[in-house]
């Protein structure tokens, strides 16, 4: 059987065993543990379900995510570990929350970084592209660069628990990251790595086809956690094997994850709220209750704009300058519309 044909076949049968472990994990979690895995907190600034939905999407992801690993090691005798390791113990952080243990933010975040650390120096995470002129230099210093690649994975990890409040708006986000990602390493004839990106993206649609329009399942802090270690890691896994590319525009890939813990951090410093604690002042929530008063039609435009907004980067991914200019100008913005739409009274 030709190559093309036998990893279409492997990826087939795994988008068919993905759905049914969302489907099994969905229905298993209405039935054990006096609805633990069922979310029925009805008042959290982002709820907008009122009858209790299963909370297992991470879950499911987690199994599906494994079970990948585990083939790939058996087809190209290569044991994905940054893949294993990193994910499953910051999902296993957020499953702790989402079992209802309450865990204070502060403590997950402490535990986070922990482990986030100790993850990055066992597994020797590094960073071996960077065109930033000055950050560089630094980057040769790997406690600098420890430092560097935690705060992606804070900003980014955190980025994506922020955005999962409405239904679709992460999974549709990281959907378009990946299939940037896949084009990239497909055209570069990076195949093997292709071919996981796509797996991973089987597991984001498949998690969507339960989420969207309307809310069968949520991922829980768990599975926003998961995704977006799993983003984190395969912008630094494309940057590194792609030295021809910017990484400025790996940057603006994630532009709106960053921007969203960013500049959150500091407006509730401002307004002297916890940093810590969720709000009802993130973009995607002014854009709902300003503009379109729907969940799942926020989610579809924040998306088609972030997508028109990538375009430019992604012809120019190799122009070093452009990719710098575009990234500033997007958080310039981010900023203004930000301004503009929360000075908009509610219609």
């Amino acid at each position: 059987m030709p190559t093309d044909l036998a990893e279409l076949s492997l990826l087939s049968l795994f988008s068919i065993s993905t759905f049914f472990i969302f489907l099994v994990i969905k229905n298993l979690s209405k039935k054990i543990g006096n609805g633990i895995l069922l979310d029925q907190d009805f008042d959290k600034p982002q709820a907008f379900h009122k009858d209790p939905v299963p909370r297992c999407g991470g879950l499911a992801a987690i199994i599906s995510l494994v079970i990948y690993i585990l083939i790939n090691h058996l087809l190209f005798d290569e044991f994905l570990n940054d893949y294993f390791f990193l994910p499953a113990t910051l999902f296993l952080i957020g499953f702790l929350d989402d079992l209802k243990l309450k865990i204070n933010a502060t403590s997950r975040l402490f535990a986070m970084i922990f482990i986030l650390l100790l993850s990055i120096i066992f597994l020797s995470v590094n960073i071996e592209n960077m065109d930033v002129p000055y950050l560089a230099d630094w980057m040769r210093n790997r406690f600098f660069e420890l430092f560097f690649i935690l705060l992606c994975f804070l900003f980014i990890v955190n980025g994506a628990n922020l955005i999962d409040g409405f239904n679709g708006l992460l999974a549709i986000h990281l959907i378009i990251i990946n299939c940037i990602l896949l084009i990239i390493s497909l055209s570069n004839e990076q195949t093997e790595f292709a071919l996981f990106i796509a797996a991973q993206t089987v597991i984001f649609f498949s998690f969507l086809l339960f989420n969207f329009p309307s809310a069968k399942i949520f991922l829980g802090d768990s599975g926003s956690y998961l995704f977006g270690t799993i983003i984190t890691l395969n912008i630094i896994a494309i940057n590194n094997a792609n030295p021809q590319i910017s990484s400025f525009f790996f940057s603006t890939l994630v532009f709106y994850l960053f921007f969203e813990v960013f500049f959150s951090f500091f407006r509730k410093l401002y307004q002297r709220k916890s940093p810590l604690l969720p709000d009802e002042n993130h973009l995607h929530m002014l854009v709902y209750k300003k503009l379109i008063k729907k969940n799942y039609l926020t989610s579809l435009i924040i998306n088609t704009v972030y997508l028109f907004l990538i375009l430019p980067a992604f012809y120019f991914m190799e122009n070093s300058l452009f990719s710098r200019i575009w990234f500033f100008s997007l958080l310039l913005f981010y900023l203004i519309f930000y301004y503009l739409i929360s000075r908009k009274s509610n219609s």
